[in-house]
């Protein structure tokens, strides 16, 4: 969703430029299917204008004259689409799945300290994992409805509740999220109201080791699932910001002075495809002694077997938990030939890693697609401290 945020703050600046006004609208809580879950939002102008989306398509025609009545009476509005409700039908949403989705529509007041733009832009600006709190109220759903009031990385906390004794809670609930890296519905009995406490992830950061033609499409489609991408590489004749304009960052180097120049967490994935030997050997040899969560290399498996050997051979240890990392070939296996096929089946094997799933076929899933642990009303936690 990183990338769907950083759309919607674009679009944001440029509205402000034009002088329209705007609406947030964040899908808060699903009960049952649906096609986004909890975090997917959209931003609305006054003039029709829509980035990002709730749905697959089905809302966002009575979700805009919801956003636009929300920007007109300047007030947050909690609206509920239920695909069992025949009126929801008679208007045309049709969700498609078995859901009920709620949606909390913000007005968007430009200068206004914390608005939940502004929080977003939060995010946005640092590479740290964080917690963004939405504050609705399904009980009363004509009633107040706080909305995105909450921000916190662990280090800074942004935006505050009038209620103290409500924010002591949440920021304890904030606390918890950032450690558990899962997001939590949060039932406010005293208040009558329910907390959305979204955790929030930067970007994968992909880092590209090979600035040949071959890694054109791998930026190409990494620019579309809104990754930050580093193309490094030993020739400065290849990695330059005019063969990858779309990367964030380019760096022509040895391994041992690159490797200080780049970030490396939970959410950074290397792939080494440089077709020069010795380069990736000494590359490999540098990220065996970090915690990247994924090292990928390009060739044949009895490149990486020599790779490894040789190392080995050197003196240097590796252990399983370290060749546990490396994915060689990289990819998954999908009969990829062209450059093409080959990013997507390097891109989906990245993807699959950082979040923990084997990539395997989701008809053959006995469990749901998305975890519903935050989702349905039954499982939902509830703080009557």
């Amino acid at each position: 969703m990183t990338k769907e945020i950083n759309d919607i703050l674009a679009s944001f600046k440029e509205a402000q430029l034009k002088g329209r006004q705007t609406a947030l609208a964040t899908v808060v809580h699903v009960e049952g299917s649906s096609y986004r879950r909890p975090g997917a939002r959209m931003l609305v102008e006054d003039n029709g204008k829509i980035t990002g989306a709730i749905s697959g398509g089905c809302l966002e025609g009575d979700a805009l004259r919801k956003a636009l009545l929300a920007i007109n009476q300047r007030q947050n509005k909690l609206v509920t689409y239920n695909t069992l409700n025949e009126e929801d039908i008679e208007f045309g949403v049709q969700l498609g799945c078995n859901g009920i989705v709620h949606i909390l529509f913000e007005p968007i007041t430009p200068g206004q300290a914390n608005n939940p733009v502004v929080l977003l832009e939060k995010f946005h600006l640092e590479r740290k994992n964080a917690v963004l709190v939405t504050l609705f109220s399904l009980k009363n759903s004509h009633g107040p409805q706080p909305g995105t009031r909450f921000f916190s990385d662990g280090e800074h906390i942004h935006g505050s509740i009038e209620n103290k004794s409500l924010e002591r809670k949440i920021k304890e609930d904030a606390s918890t999220v950032l450690v558990s890296k899962s997001s939590l519905l949060k039932q406010y009995g005293d208040y009558e109201l329910t907390a959305f406490v979204e955790y929030l992830q930067p970007p994968v950061s992909l880092i590209i080791c090979g600035a040949g033609n071959d890694a054109f499409p791998l930026v190409e489609m990494a620019t579309i699932l809104g990754w930050q991408i580093t193309v490094i590489d030993g020739r400065a004749t290849h990695a330059n910001q005019q063969r990858f304009s779309k990367a964030h960052k380019i760096i022509a180097g040895k391994p041992a002075e690159v490797i200080k120049q780049v970030v490396i967490d939970e959410g950074t994935a290397f792939v080494l495809m440089t077709h020069n030997y010795n380069y990736d050997l000494a590359m490999m040899r540098l990220l065996l002694q970090e915690k990247c969560k994924y090292i990928g290399t390009l060739g044949p498996k009895k490149r990486l077997e020599r790779m490894l050997a040789e190392l080995q051979d050197q003196g240097f240890a590796i252990a399983d938990e370290q060749t546990a990392r490396i994915y060689g070939p990289t990819g998954l296996d999908i009969g990829a030939e062209t450059g093409e096929e080959i990013a997507l089946s390097v891109l989906s094997e990245i993807k699959a890693v950082l979040v923990g799933r084997q990539g395997a076929f989701l008809r053959d899933r006995l469990d749901d697609i998305h975890s519903r642990s935050a989702s349905p009303m039954d499982e939902m936690k509830t703080d009557m401290r």
